[in-house]
């Protein structure tokens, strides 16, 4: 779906939730002696959850804010992102019982944040890439993968790097990016900041496909050689100049 900046702006204000400052920050850690009150009574109970869902909040965020309280408190330093990340991935790693169990149950609850949700985001854009690879093989163009990119040296690849170039709407293209999403202002600015200029700036001019659409206003950067689809091309031109 190519939805106009216009009608995603009307479609976010039905969604958007006030980012959390400082302050607010500092009132949740605030909720960690209701925490420690709330599993003191009956540690089986979803206590962490139940705050989660009181202020609501993302129950992964209230579950990364109240382990960072707990560890500072035992440590008496204040714990790593690396550290945290490994607990929240893996709650058996968590030196309390009851807290790993509060844990569990805020991120399998969580359907927008966490390590769960970093899984199920990380198969759907394995499996975009697939589908990507078995089109392009359909289509019999000849490409080299990111496994194979690497293997010859390249740090920062996009998914297919095209063989012989190609031409889609008139645009040359030279590589094909999949991303299993939706394209916002947001996210796009840092894909074109942190990946596609560096991928124009090395292998030419390329293909972006948004496999859940994008903001029409974001395909802007056409003529300068980044071009937006929400679908794989049906009209792609090989140099023998015949629809693919």
């Amino acid at each position: 779906m190519i939805l106009t900046k216009a009608q995603y702006d009307e479609i976010a204000q039905c969604l958007v939730s006030v980012p959390p400052t400082r302050q607010s920050l500092r009132k949740l850690k605030q909720r960690f002696p209701r925490y420690l009150s709330g599993v003191g009574k009956n540690g089986a109970a979803p206590v962490l959850l139940e705050l989660a869902n009181e202020v609501e909040y993302a129950p992964s965020l209230m579950a990364r804010i109240i382990l960072e309280k707990f560890l500072q408190e035992r440590e008496e330093t204040p714990p790593s992102k690396s550290v945290i990340n490994s607990m929240l991935r893996d709650p058996s790693q968590i030196p309390d019982g009851v807290l790993a169990n509060q844990v569990y149950q805020c991120t399998v609850n969580d359907c927008c944040y966490g390590p769960l949700v970093d899984c199920i985001k990380h198969a759907i854009g394995h499996e975009h890439e697939v589908l990507l690879r078995d089109l392009l093989l359909e289509k019999n163009l000849s490409f080299l993968d990111e496994d194979q990119l690497r293997a010859k040296g390249y740090d920062k690849t996009p998914d297919f790097i095209l063989q012989v170039p190609v031409a889609v709407e008139g645009h040359i293209i030279h590589w094909i990016e999949s991303k299993a999403s939706f394209g916002d202002e947001c996210s796009h600015h840092a894909y074109l900041h942190d990946q596609f200029w560096s991928y124009w700036n090395r292998f030419g001019p390329g293909l972006v496909i948004y496999w859940y659409g994008f903001i029409q206003e974001l395909d802007c950067n056409r003529e300068r050689g980044i071009l937006l689809k929400a679908s794989f091309p049906t009209d792609i031109v090989t140099l023998c100049h015949s629809t693919a």
